[in-house]
């Protein structure tokens, strides 16, 4: 990050403040005044996030109740009872509304009233105040056969549950994966017979009731790609208060990668990876390592996880030993070990298209030595049948790119297609923080560097778009990029891109979420962050996973090929 850039921005803002007066607004008399009202923790854990939000479509009303989660997280079992009565809360008002007193910390088990205001003088009492409210949620969220082993596919519009195989399942058991608070009759693990369709109903914390069928049979893809209509939000929450994750000072070269669904999450330094379930976000555990070190991870699109340690170049080479695990609890197999080729540290940033047992790339992007060299060049592990068959190193030098040190400053390079050599390659860094120059690179295989647009609006700069990933599935190849933000304490937030690459030079916009909340808004430091994109093993599913180091925030998406 340019100190220039800093400056202007804070010159800018003192020139504002100085010459700005406030000002009446005028606001018309039918225009809705009061249009939510965010109850905030103020002690505990989750000082500063937001416990609960009334969005307020009718203003005209004397009493205002703020629905307060009965657990928080909602995946916990801790109640909120306990926070209720010393809760900060905030109004959102259009100009020149006002409520008085100023809101405070306010005691939402109890009426609190207050003088609403409107532009033209008009006032009335209002009351606000709060009630804790059970779920209603009521989902399967995953359905898997123990023996044989079949995972279930759902579709939650028609709420079936489709088992792809032709084995025998006339006395198998299940485990099945809820919506937080949730219960499922019958037991799924007693054995039942699915040969022939059998209903489950799932209750929610507050009694609400959704059946699901399940039965054998084969889901009707659609001919190629994903349906734009089954992107899905799975979770989004700060993974320092709640999975005990470094906090955003520390200088962590963040990596994730997912299978089996599991996420895990490898904060890059020397400490044991975590896993949390991949639907809800729970920590399930610690990742088994046996003798792989973990600066890195990554998926391939096939459930396999590898794992790399970080190794200097140049006088002081080292060993890279890559290791492989098709399961988070399986101590992990050496894959390949070679010395460095290059004369840089490479390991915090590996990326892995194709599948590892099969064909694949598997990509280490040279990282930059501070105060002493940049980086501009790639090893690539290209895998054929199982086996590492090459390793390569390619210099982008003559694209004129060329990037910095680890977690920051560094590029990921991902391959375009599993075959570079003739699909080329994309890139992307913080570059200087222009508009003009910050953008998603591809390039060619004869190394011609195609910008590809910017990203982030007016604040380009403020942006750190290094966390790259590309996958294929259901026979069309994807990138998703995730930008992570510099400077979150100014409002400048992360933001997610998943693009259909099948036209490399050409990308296409499958997906984008701009405004995604993040939790840490005091101060800014280590500018770090990763994004996976996981398919899952039936081929039925796609699993997209992002993490912001310095905003502290943990998310996912999930999306299916099911034709509906």
């Amino acid at each position: 990050m340019k100190t220039r850039y800093i400056l202007t921005f804070l010159a800018a803002l003192a020139l504002f403040s100085a010459c700005h007066k406030p000002e009446f607004i005028e606001t018309t008399a039918d225009r809705q005044g009061l249009t939510s009202l965010t109850a905030i923790f103020s002690f505990g854990p989750y000082t500063d996030q937001e416990m609960a939000k009334l969005t307020v479509t009718d203003d005209t009303q004397d009493r205002f109740v703020i629905p307060i989660p009965y657990f928080f997280p909602p995946t916990s079992e801790d109640e909120t009872l306990v926070y209720m009565t010393r809760v900060r809360v905030q109004a959102e008002l259009q100009p020149n509304y006002t409520l008085s007193p100023p809101l405070t910390l306010l005691d939402l088990t109890e009426e609190n009233w207050f003088t609403y205001t409107d532009p033209h003088g008009n006032s009335r009492e209002i009351c606000i105040t709060g009630e804790r409210v059970k779920s209603a949620e009521c989902v399967l969220m995953s359905f898997v056969l123990d023996a044989p082993a079949v995972a279930g596919v759902i579709d939650q519009a028609a709420r079936t549950v489709i088992l792809p195989t032709k084995e025998d399942v006339s006395a198998a058991t299940a485990r099945v994966q809820l919506s937080p608070h949730a219960a499922i009759f019958p037991n799924p693990a007693i054995p039942r017979d699915y040969s022939q369709p059998f209903t489950y109903t799932v209750t929610a914390h507050d009694g609400t009731e959704a059946e699901y069928t399940v039965m054998v049979g084969d889901p009707e893809k659609i001919d190629s790609g994903i349906n734009p209509a089954s992107v899905e939000k799975l979770f989004n929450f700060d993974p320092v208060s709640r999975l005990g994750l470094p906090d955003f000072t520390a200088a962590c070269p963040v990596s994730i990668a997912a299978i089996g669904g599991q996420l895990v999450i490898c904060p890059g330094d020397s400490s044991t990876p975590i896993t949390v379930n991949g639907l809800d976000g729970t920590k399930t555990g610690t990742l088994v390592l046996g003798s792989a070190v973990p600066g890195s991870i990554a998926n391939d699109a096939a459930e396999h996880l590898l794992i790399t340690n970080v190794a200097r170049g140049g006088d002081e080479r080292e060993v890279v030993n890559l290791y492989r695990t098709s399961s988070v609890k399986e101590e992990p197999t050496l894959l390949y070990s070679f010395e460095n080729p290059v004369d840089c540290p490479i390991g915090h940033k590996m990326k892995v298209m194709g599948d590892i047992d099969h064909d694949a790339v598997i990509i280490y992007t040279v990282e930059g030595i501070d105060g002493i060299t940049s980086a501009s060049q790639i090893v690539t592990l290209t895998v054929r049948d199982g086996e590492v068959a090459s390793l390569e190193v390619t210099d982008f030098a003559p694209t004129g790119l060329a990037w910095g040190s680890a977690p920051v400053n560094v590029a990921t390079v991902v391959p375009a297609s599993a075959d570079p050599a003739k699909d080329g390659w994309f890139l992307n860094y913080y570059e200087g923080g222009t508009q003009e120059i910050d953008c998603l690179h591809w390039i060619s295989p004869s190394l011609a560097d195609t910008p590809l647009g910017s990203y982030g609006g007016d604040l380009a700069w403020g942006n750190n778009a290094n966390c790259l990933d590309t996958k294929t599935f259901n026979k069309v190849n994807y990138l998703a990029m995730f930008v992570v933000s510099h400077f979150p304490a100014w409002g400048i937030g992360p933001k997610l891109y998943l693009y259909d690459v099948d036209t490399p030079s050409s990308p296409g916009l499958l997906f984008a979420n701009e405004t995604i909340g993040w939790y840490q808004q005091g101060s800014y430091a280590v500018a770090a962050g990763d994004v996976t994109i996981a398919p899952s093993a039936d081929g039925f599913k796609v699993y997209v996973y992002y993490y912001d180091h310095n905003s502290q925030v943990v998310g996912g998406y999930v999306a299916d090929c099911i034709k509906r």
